[in-house]
């Protein structure tokens, strides 16, 4: 399997959760899967999580784990326009732009809807319309599997011992 991040996985998982300067285990073992091509973070997302000029921790771990972390990969236009249609056909130009990198990493997991598993923290809210739209409502509508945080770290078995020393 092959789990796609979105951006508030990793920015929930470090302002709110695990801080990379007080739970670094839990960064290595992103790492470790990134590196064994099961997490991946494409580049639109990429590119929303790394704002201008901030520097903090999470900022510094993305740059220098880039090389492992990175969807190399290039968006299918016709992955894209499916998603796309999903929110509305006629989407503007602000609606279009409202939906930022959610889009894209959708697009990103239609690519083998069977191997690649959306990894979001947005929760579903089937009534919502238009660039308004909810990543696992989408995804739901296109037979993409998505999970939280929460069920990523149980399906890969995150645990803070496996990182630490016996005593």
């Amino acid at each position: 399997m092959l789990y796609l991040l979105d951006t508030n996985v990793l920015i929930d998982a470090h302002y709110k959760f695990y801080p990379i300067d007080r739970i670094p285990e839990f960064w290595n073992w992103l790492l470790i899967y990134a590196q064994q091509q099961q997490v991946k973070i494409p580049h639109e997302i990429y590119e929303e999580i790394l704002p201008g000029n901030k520097e903090d921790h999470l900022d510094h771990w993305l740059k220098d784990n880039k090389a492992a972390l990175y969807l190399n990969e290039t968006i299918d236009n016709i992955s894209l326009n499916k998603v796309v249609n999903k929110y509305a056909s006629d989407l503007n130009d602000k609606e279009l732009e409202s939906c930022g990198g959610d889009l894209f990493l959708i697009a990103y997991a239609l690519r083998d809807t069977e191997e690649r598993i959306v990894v979001t923290n947005e929760v579903s809210k089937p009534g919502k319309k238009r660039a308004n739209r909810h990543i696992p409502d989408v995804c739901k509508d296109l037979g993409i599997s998505h999970c939280n945080t929460w069920q990523l770290i149980k399906r890969l078995n995150f645990k803070t011992s496996q990182f630490s020393q016996s005593l």
